[in-house]
């Protein structure tokens, strides 16, 4: 898929001096659970970043968040081995044959780790005779500085500035203003990494998509998804809705009571009912999945409704996915077959016991040749894979298909209306990749 042209003022790491540089490359690689290495994709989408490094003279440190470690209510971070970066360091030393350095400094207890002490500076020595292939910096978020305010975030920013010579951020995905993706900026000549430019660009033809434009949205919860949604409404020709966002839709549209669907969830979806009942944007998946149960997909106790022939007032249970019938529809296929841009995020059942929605949205979606195809969000990608491993294999380098490693910072862009409102990359817009003052 051809890359949409970047904002000129973006910092581009083409356009840095490596030779002999220490590079701190800030990725997210958040992509470990319980211990292991789930869906590698994020990781290999940063080889092209870290091969131009090196093979232009740059010695790499890299850094990227794991998980939650920080309690939001009381401010303990826990520095265990589920949050650790170890595992990402074993895929990366598989894939690319060469040792990284996973440095060790002292914790405060539940407070986290509080400095970045010297004893990292004989690994960078080494790093600099190339005895190691790269260091890789413990968790982002096991440090105090990270989320921290005031002077712990100040002096962390400034101790990670203090280990390199040139700062690259390839998180598209991370884009809340961290210290190591926003306060850093600040301290060393900043640019745009290689997959951060190609999400970017990429993140145009949602933006400004080639019409017709189909967005389909599914989510656990309805007032978290309410800002972007909306902002996609107003964009798209099309919309389909999953998951619980569908279902408190269908209870605010049809007056339903839906098992799981709280009160607060429907109050809100009221509004996008009024809306499209004059835009008339939503098009309805006719036939859903019905559970007297979330324990799983047991025997006798699901079945499938039609939502058109559903007597009136009649209470529903759990709607824990679409049918793949509902595909079939003229109405969905109409739409479908004659978008020319597809944008995706969506789960559309309750996994893993309910998934034939998500897997004959894919086989559907995959019918239109014609239309750009966009994926985004880490949930949604590895659905696609597990559901449909034959055809993601097929289309993982397809030109009409694209996969985001961001669905949060793709949801985030869409809501703002352009991806350069995101504080990360003003903060590079602003560095400018000079050396700071």
């Amino acid at each position: 898929m051809e890359q949409q042209a970047l904002d000129p003022r973006l910092p581009l790491m083409q356009q840095a001096d490596l030779q002999d540089k220490i590079v701190l490359l800030r990725v997210d690689h958040n992509v470990v659970k319980k211990g292991a290495v789930r869906d590698p994709y994020r990781i290999e989408q940063t080889f092209g970043t870290l091969y131009n490094i090196v093979e232009r003279g740059g010695r790499p440190i890299l850094m990227t968040h794991q998980g939650r470690p920080k309690d939001k209510k009381s401010g303990a971070i826990t520095c265990s081995p589920e949050s650790a970066v170890d595992p990402v360091v074993r895929y990366l030393e598989q894939k690319l044959h060469t040792r990284f350095y996973i440095p060790s400094f002292a914790s405060a207890g539940d407070r986290g780790i509080p400095h970045i002490d010297t004893s990292v500076n004989l690994a960078i020595k080494d790093l600099r005779r190339r005895c190691i292939g790269g260091i890789y910096l413990p968790n982002s978020r096991w440090f105090q500085g990270e989320e921290g305010q005031g002077a712990e975030r100040e002096t962390f920013a400034r101790e990670l500035a203090g280990l390199a010579d040139v700062f690259i951020n390839d998180a598209f995905g991370s884009w809340q203003p961290h210290a190591s993706t926003f306060d850093i900026t600040r301290y060393l000549p900043s640019y745009a990494g290689f997959l951060m430019q190609k999400e970017l660009g990429n993140l145009e033809r949602v933006l400004n998509p080639e019409r017709p434009f189909l967005a389909v949205v599914a989510g656990a919860k309805y007032d978290t998804k309410i800002g972007p949604l909306t902002k996609i409404y107003e964009q798209v020709d099309h919309l389909i809705l999953g998951g619980v966002i569908y279902n408190a839709y269908l209870a605010a549209k049809l007056g339903l009571t839906i098992a799981g669907v709280s009160e607060k969830d429907v109050a809100a979806a009221k509004s996008l009912v009024a809306l499209d009942a004059r835009e008339k944007k939503i098009v309805e998946l006719p036939l859903v999945v019905e559970s007297d149960t979330m324990e799983g997909r047991l025997e006798g106790r699901f079945r499938t409704l039609d939502l058109r022939t559903l007597p009136a007032g009649r209470p529903l249970g759990f709607l824990l996915d679409v049918a793949a019938d509902s595909f079939e529809d003229p109405r969905v296929q109409e739409v479908l077959s004659q978008a020319r841009t597809i944008f995706v995020n969506a789960v559309m059942g309750f996994t893993p016991h309910f998934t034939e929605g998500s897997k004959a949205l894919d086989q559907a979606i995959d019918k239109n040749q014609a239309a750009h195809k966009m994926y985004g969000g880490g949930d949604t990608l590895q659905e696609f894979k597990d559901l449909n491993p034959g055809l993601y294999l097929n289309v993982i380098d397809n030109a009409q298909y694209y996969f985001f490693t961001g669905g949060g910072t793709v949801l985030t862009a869409i809501e703002a209306g352009t991806p350069y409102g995101l504080k990360p990359i003003q903060a590079l817009i602003e560095n400018g990749g000079r050396e700071p003052k």
